[in-house]
């Protein structure tokens, strides 16, 4: 079938929007959107398949794309890659979906174009675990996160030495390198000051289950920096944090993190056995797990209460 064929409408919320909203975003956040566009382009085309109502499948919208498979096609959808070496493919698909909109296809065109402020990422991604890079790049862009953790500081809230200690417990059973541990904890630190000390301050707000802070990690002095580490934070206008104690209402037995992206639809990640991380970015799950850190909230010690709890487990 020639591409003149295979019609597509445009998504409703680019229309008019021009090519400026890519320039103020990082490169994740370029790739996830161009990723949303085009599935949306994908998924509303007018039928080009037998029992379809409308739409194409990813193997009729790459069909005699040599360089372009389904898979690869599913990442691009997924913000996970783009088109960087294959422009011309990106052209063809949207030929494909109909796009004949100018400003749509220069919006298009421009957030797949690489965005300088994630290159320093090149540097940890093969110490990352699958899924990891796309939700670090995320990270950095998002204007609130939600984050739970029941057993361990949050990685946002840790200390040079907590960190570092906390990679060194694990050193055995995970057979890890020095260098795995020294490239981590520059990353911790890296993602830290990315996202707490940006021009734009995101919103922060973390409960911590009481375990995280009973729980030795190095030694006294290590723990001891920490509790002030979270401290002094906890102190700053747009972080907030709580301490979820024992035996005092609901709480979640897995740890997990939301982030709001804005216009773009948010996203809930957790990590699983195996090391990876997981993101979602369906209403559904989003939602359970906003219904989630809310319950915690509640149950949670409030925020001058949890200060004055961090206090006396410095020994003041």
């Amino acid at each position: 079938m020639p591409d003149s064929a295979l019609g597509c409408t445009q998504p409703a919320h680019t229309q008019g929007s021009g090519a400026q909203v890519a320039a103020k975003r990082g490169a994740t956040g370029r790739r996830l959107e161009l990723g949303i566009q085009l599935r949306q382009l994908r998924e509303n085309c007018p039928p080009v398949e037998d029992g379809r109502a409308r739409g194409m499948t990813r193997k009729a919208a790459v069909r005699g794309l040599k360089a372009l498979s389904e898979a690869s096609l599913a990442r691009i959808e997924n913000g996970e890659l783009n088109f960087r070496r294959n422009v011309a493919d990106l052209r063809t698909l949207l030929k494909r979906y109909a796009v004949d909109d100018d400003e749509l296809i220069e919006q298009l065109l421009e957030l797949n174009r690489e965005a300088p402020n994630d290159e320093w990422l090149t540097h940890y991604r093969a110490f990352m675990p699958s899924g990891m890079p796309h939700f670090v790049g995320l990270e950095a862009e998002a204007t609130e996160i939600l984050a739970y953790h029941p057993t361990v500081v949050y990685g946002l809230l840790q200390t040079e030495d907590y960190a570092r200690a906390l990679f060194e417990v694990q050193r055995p059973i995970e057979d890890t390198t020095s260098e795995f541990i020294h490239r981590n904890v520059d990353l911790r630190m890296e993602r830290k000051r990315r996202v707490l000390q940006r021009q734009n301050d995101v919103r922060l707000r973390v409960i911590l289950g009481e375990a995280a802070l009973r729980i030795p990690v190095g030694d006294e002095n290590i723990m001891r920096e920490q509790y002030l580490e979270i401290i002094k934070l906890a102190r700053q206008d747009h972080i907030s944090i709580q301490v979820l104690p024992f035996k005092r209402g609901y709480r979640a037995t897995n740890d997990f993190t939301i982030l709001d992206l804005g216009e773009l639809p948010s996203r809930v990640q957790t990590d699983n056995a195996w090391g990876a991380v997981s993101t979602s970015d369906k209403p559904r799950e989003v939602d359970r797990f906003t219904r989630r850190f809310n319950a915690m909230v509640g149950a949670a010690l409030g925020l001058e209460e949890t200060i004055e709890f961090l206090e006396a487990l410095t020994g003041k």
